[in-house]
């Protein structure tokens, strides 16, 4: 081959790939502009739109298909979780930003609580960052809580022409009351004073409800030491506290004090279940009778606690959380609890069996409140009287 030619074609091979190097260059550049511009104008990416099919699919499945799926995985009917919504909109500020839709939001936060599931669980299912899973479940959380004043129901004493055999003899009672151990993950510097008698890591967490089997105000954050006595009086105690007015009462079991605003059973003396109500194991004296008829209404709070752990798997095993977000996880269980109950005709899970900064908002108290806890003489007659009453009119319906 001649020089000319083979100068000619090396020539002819440089232009070429110059061309097409340029050409690679032009593309390169057209894709940067084309990306800037879709970003900039909403548009997203292939990748970003199957995300987003993926996230409303998932959605569809919980909230569309009716009411069965929505109350396996949010704990709640389609249209209380409507209004649940709406709620943490209009009154907890809860507000979508352009990334995360407000019921995914919502959706995606009782799926933790109801189920326990990891945030990388959820990353998957919605495609989400973790990061964005942790940022919403926590901004939803502190709706809830800032909302607390309307979802913590209102106790209403027994009334003088109560009817309800289990309520009657208690006139002027409020509710019940009781500590409830909840396990909780704290740093190894601290565990022994969240360590229980029986060498569990928990928080004590003190609940009061009403007749209805509705939280009235909820203390979490003391350790799992500490006496349910010591935590009842920090709650009547301190400035956004439990208020009991004079002449009304709560039943307590036999570990606290009786005193005003607090009746409790007689110590010592055995409690009667139904099944004891008759032969050899019938009430003996009046004690017994009162500690039955007690043990009955009082066990209301133990239902109340049940329902509660049955719901929110979140209850049952420790999460990872800090403690303060844990003890805010509790309070939020609870009111959702009485979102439920209020929002739904009929609550699936009660038909069935069981297995310092957390406070109620402060509103208008009475005038007079109880603000100690001591037993007395004129409380300790009072519970007698009572009694006694009962027991008499138990003997008298047995004799006729």
């Amino acid at each position: 081959m001649e020089r000319s030619e083979i100068i000619k074609r090396c020539v002819s091979f440089y232009e070429t790939m110059r061309s097409k190097h340029d050409n690679l260059v032009l593309n390169f550049v057209l894709t940067l502009f084309v990306y800037f511009r879709n970003r900039s104008s909403g548009e997203v990416s292939l990748g970003g739109r199957m995300n987003s099919r993926i996230r409303r699919d998932a959605l569809e499945r919980i909230i569309g298909e009716g009411d069965r799926n929505c109350i396996w995985e949010l704990r709640m009917n389609t249209n209380a979780f409507a209004n649940l919504c709406e709620l943490l909109q209009v009154q907890g500020g809860l507000c979508e930003d352009g990334q995360v839709s407000l019921p995914e939001q919502v959706a995606t936060f009782l799926i933790i609580l109801a189920h326990h599931k990891k945030n990388r669980s959820l990353q998957v299912r919605f495609c989400r960052s973790g990061k964005t899973v942790s940022k919403y479940f926590n901004k939803v959380l502190k709706a809830i809580i800032r909302i607390q004043n309307l979802l913590f129901a209102k106790a209403s004493p027994v009334e003088e022409d109560c009817i309800d055999p289990t309520w009657r003899k208690f006139k002027g009672c409020l509710g019940a009351l009781d500590g409830t151990y909840i396990e909780v993950t704290v740093p190894e510097s601290d565990k022994s004073r969240y360590r229980t008698r029986k060498g569990k890591i928990c928080t004590n967490v003190l609940g009061v409800c009403n007749r209805d089997m509705s939280f009235v105000y909820v203390l979490s954050g003391w350790e799992g030491s500490a006496s349910d006595s010591r935590i009842l009086r920090d709650a009547i105690t301190r400035g956004n506290s439990l208020k009991i007015p004079h002449g009304n009462y709560y039943l307590v079991d036999a570990g606290y004090t009786n005193g005003p605003g607090f009746l409790a059973p007689y110590r010592g003396t055995r409690y009667h279940v139904r099944k004891w109500a008759q032969g050899t194991r019938a009430p003996r004296n009046y004690q017994e009778y009162f500690n039955r008829k007690h043990s009955s209404a009082r066990n209301v709070i133990e239902r109340c606690f049940g329902l509660l752990k049955k719901r929110w798997s979140i209850l049952r095993s420790p999460s990872f959380y800090p403690i303060k977000t844990q003890n805010q996880i509790i309070i939020a269980c609870c009111l959702l609890q009485n979102f439920i109950r209020k929002n739904m005709d009929m609550d699936p899970e009660e038909q069935t069996s069981f297995l310092d900064e957390f406070l109620p908002v402060e509103e208008e108290a009475p005038d007079e409140l109880i603000d100690v806890v001591e037993n007395t003489n004129e409380w300790t007659q009072w519970r007698d009287n009572i009694a006694i009453e009962m027991y008499e009119e138990w003997r008298t319906s047995r004799t006729e």
